[in-house]
């Protein structure tokens, strides 16, 4: 076995499943204080390269596939090199989860993809705190949530992912317990 594939599957790409407010970013930032591990945040490149051109949902899809487009070839590098990715763009659908699944593969390296299982109405109550503290690069309404959460499909073991399925009720002990 070679150092590349040593280091290779040593890397674990972390992927986040949840509703918008679920939980994804604090979960980024604690899985992102792991050793050798970088963060790579859709919304932080999306508000930076596409803020202004960002409108409706149709915009968010075009210029999220753009993005993957540019940070794929990234991560499997950096996956093959050795180092953990925490890529905090939403795995909410079948087919950005198989685009995952091509990242973690082609770099040989391992994955965990994190279900935040939480309630519409936590995630909302969640949603509009935040908006009102600006702490998130992007606000969305109620009505936006509504919209978005239609795409939203619930990972399921047929999929064939290490599933690390955390409830809003235990979601930082079960995190703790899990890294």
């Amino acid at each position: 076995m070679s150092d590349h594939e040593t280091n290779a599957s040593r890397a674990t790409l972390h992927m986040l499943c949840g509703k918008i407010a679920a939980g994804k970013s604090t979960l980024t930032a604690k899985l992102g204080q792991m050793p050798l591990t970088i963060v790579l945040s859709e919304d932080w490149w999306m508000s930076r390269l596409f803020g202004d051109e960002l409108n409706d949902v149709a915009d968010y899809i075009r210029y999220s596939r753009r993005l993957r487009d540019v940070i794929g070839p990234a991560v499997q590098d950096l996956l093959g090199i050795g180092v953990s990715v925490v890529l905090d763009f939403p795995a909410n659908t079948p087919a950005i989860r198989s685009w995952m699944r091509t990242l973690f593969e082609a770099a040989g390296a391992d994955h965990r993809l994190y279900f935040l299982d939480v309630p519409d109405e936590l995630c909302k109550a969640r949603l509009r705190a935040r908006n009102a503290a600006g702490t998130h690069d992007f606000a969305a309404s109620d009505a936006q949530f509504d919209e978005i959460t239609k795409y939203f499909v619930a990972p399921t073991e047929t999929e064939g992912f290490s599933i690390v399925r955390l409830a809003a009720a235990s979601a930082d002990e079960t995190l703790d317990r899990s890294l």
